[in-house]
């Protein structure tokens, strides 16, 4: 399998206008809602995102992280079709009974799985309060391709991730030095690049795309207001990444709640970091 390749080519805002709309029986009050964002990361495919039988995303790009949009919270049938086909296409992917917590920040990815078949992996989105001075920084895997560890600064920060697996960690807030080396070795597959973590936000890094087909690609989420008690949902914008590979791309951005509905329906020291696996 070749070699990973422009994962950590952060940022860029998607170019991509997305038409939202929202989905229910009724009105919902604010507190009956949950923040959602998308993301596409099926490449070579456009397509549109239907939730419970209605147009959710029209002509969805590969790569657009949408910014968050609020939605009722409940059950949802998610379908992803070819675009134009309707409704009633055939679905690229789909995902029946998908739940949305009241006052959730989720983000949904439609994906790759390791053996390049499209899949849909919903990520509930830590937004916990972060001590000062930090930043907590998560990767998803989300792509077609081997494990991998993730380094900052040369030193091992997420290691042996694979697909669709996330790790996650509270590190000092600054701007690191990433790259990405296939597991358990030195070999540098993408990077370095340059990764800004601001003081009190989570910062979320999605690989995404197919490592044989060398079209693998990073998208970047950053949601604020985790250095206390946020004044209602925290908010945040999405982000899709089309540099070449060791290119540095600062990723500031600023929030983010559900990333991905619809994939093809989704100097700093580091040695003191609380750092949390989900399996």
């Amino acid at each position: 399998m070749r070699t990973l390749r422009r994962l950590l080519a952060l940022g860029g805002s998607a170019a991509l206008t997305i038409g939202f709309i929202v989905i229910g029986t009724g009105p919902a009050h604010a507190a009956d809602q949950a923040t959602v964002s998308i993301l596409h990361g099926i490449p070579g495919a456009t397509v549109d995102v239907y939730a419970n039988g209605k147009a959710l995303l029209k002509n969805f790009k590969p790569g657009t992280l949408t910014d968050p949009q609020m939605l009722p919270a409940g059950s949802y049938d998610l379908k992803v079709v070819k675009a134009g086909d309707g409704a009633d296409g055939d679905a690229v992917v789909e995902a029946n009974n998908v739940k949305v917590p009241v006052g959730a920040n989720i983000t949904v990815v439609a994906h790759l799985t390791a053996k390049a078949k499209p899949a849909l992996t919903p990520y509930v989105n830590d937004v916990s309060t972060i001590p000062a001075g930090k930043a907590r920084v998560i990767v998803r895997h989300d792509a077609a391709a081997p494990a991998v560890d993730v380094r900052a600064n040369k030193e091992p920060v997420f290691t042996d991730l694979t697909n669709p697996k996330q790790q996650s960690a509270e590190v000092d807030a600054g701007t690191i030095k990433a790259d990405v080396v296939l597991a358990g070795t030195d070999k540098v597959a993408i990077g370095p690049a340059s990764l800004k973590l601001a003081e009190g936000t989570t910062t979320i890094v999605y690989a995404w795309g197919s490592a044989e087909d060398d079209n693998l690609k990073l998208a970047v989420q950053t949601i604020s207001g985790m250095h206390g008690t946020p004044n209602g949902v925290p908010g945040g914008s999405g982000g899709q990444a089309t540099a070449q590979a060791g290119s540095p791309v600062a990723a500031e951005a600023a929030v983010l709640g559900l990333a991905i509905v619809g994939i093809a329906i989704s100097g700093s020291r580091l040695a003191k970091r609380r750092v949390t696996i989900t399996r």
